[in-house]
């Protein structure tokens, strides 16, 4: 009687896991079809001329993902080169309306999202050949959508190999647009500490400044495991991480990943898998690398937009490598009111600088020199 008693009371405790568990899943498929939103006209019908997809490219042998959208198949391309994370999903919250300009391009690149593999050699993902892949996926969008030239624009982790694939390779691209662009990545993060230890200590906010106390940023990569458990809380709780109103990774990243609806449920884990597959190896030949020697000129216009409140890709180090730079035509904006993506803190600012000055080859609105 005791052992039937027990059995029942642990077929109940399993019913109480699993049945939420089991419509946590089915709300999650219900919001992941996969399929992209596209363009309508005023009468609700798909928009002529317009392209909303969800492509897959074997490119270098390896076959990686992108959405491809667009109003007017006749716009000049933009491809996009995301950083540490695919940040497509995020237009749900912040819309950038770069649709309205470009065919814009949202690679997921080696190792990322779309094209996070699990067999994956993880010797496979370096900077060399994200910049290898850039050229022939360029080459293939030159093809594809009958361009003769694109548009190059990277923020922060891509930014380091956009930039050197603008150098390699100039013939293949209009300009080159650096959103939070890298430049010495490791002093870049000793900035950051120092900015915000003293903040937390301005704040009274004694255990935080403590653990970063504790975790100093040393002179050579890779960076304490100490600072980097720190460095993504404290730099979104002080409003100097994604963007200036983000103040958890967890429930203004994550969890919003999960409602993108042009993701299926299976893309949603990759997209994660793949930021910790690809974190740390990329990360440490950014760290270790200063980019101020490496790349010192380029053959193409040059369009450099920093929020003034990034500590993730230092501001001020970004503003001094582009002064460095030498280019045929260049410009540097600073964006007041963001930290580090101001194409969607700052929209309607990013597309008047695109159509005035980038899409003419100007720099009519760029900050005085």
């Amino acid at each position: 009687m005791k052992s039937l008693r027990a059995g029942r009371v642990m077929w109940i405790a399993l019913a109480v896991l699993l049945i939420p568990a089991l419509l946590l899943l089915g709300i999650l498929l219900v919001l992941s079809p996969g399929t992209p939103k596209p363009f309508l006209d005023d009468g609700g019908q798909p928009l002529a001329g317009s392209i909303s997809e969800k492509v897959r490219v074997d490119i270098n042998g390896v076959e990686q993902g992108m959405f491809i959208q667009g109003r007017n198949t006749g716009n000049p391309v933009l491809l996009y080169l995301h950083g540490g994370v695919p940040d497509h999903f995020l237009k749900d919250r912040y819309p950038t309306s770069l649709e309205e300009i470009f065919t814009v391009v949202w690679w997921e690149q080696r190792g990322s999202g779309l094209s996070y593999h699990p067999d994956m050699a993880p010797e496979s993902l370096n900077p060399e050949q994200l910049v290898s892949d850039t050229v022939a996926l360029t080459n293939y969008l030159r093809a594809r959508l009958g361009q003769t030239k694109i548009y190059l624009m990277g923020r922060s982790g891509g930014t380091f190999f956009g930039i050197q694939a603008a150098a390699r390779a100039p013939e293949l691209y209009h300009a080159y647009i650096a959103v939070a662009q890298i430049s010495n990545q490791l002093e870049s993060e000793r900035l950051a500490h120092r900015y915000m230890l003293q903040r937390y200590k301005d704040q009274g906010n004694n255990k935080m400044a403590q653990r970063l106390e504790e975790a100093p940023v040393g002179g050579t990569a890779p960076l304490p495991d100490a600072y980097l458990r720190v460095r993504d809380v404290a730099m979104h709780e002080l409003g100097v991480g994604t963007t200036r109103d983000m103040k958890s990774i967890v429930t203004d990243m994550f969890f919003p990943s999960l409602l993108h609806r042009e993701y299926t449920l299976g893309e949603k884990i990759n997209l994660w898998r793949g930021k910790l597959f690809s974190g740390s190896s990329l990360w440490n030949t950014q760290l270790s690398t200063d980019l101020t020697k490496k790349v010192t000129r380029l053959e193409i216009p040059i369009y450099f937009l920093h929020g003034v409140y990034d500590y993730t890709v230092s501001y001020p180090l970004a503003k001094s490598y582009f002064e460095r730079l030498d280019a045929p035509a260049k410009g540097f904006y600073t964006f007041q009111q963001s930290a580090h993506t101001p194409f969607f803190e700052e929209p309607d600012k990013m597309r008047e600088i695109l159509r005035a000055d980038v899409l003419t080859g100007t720099n009519g609105l760029a900050d005085p020199q």
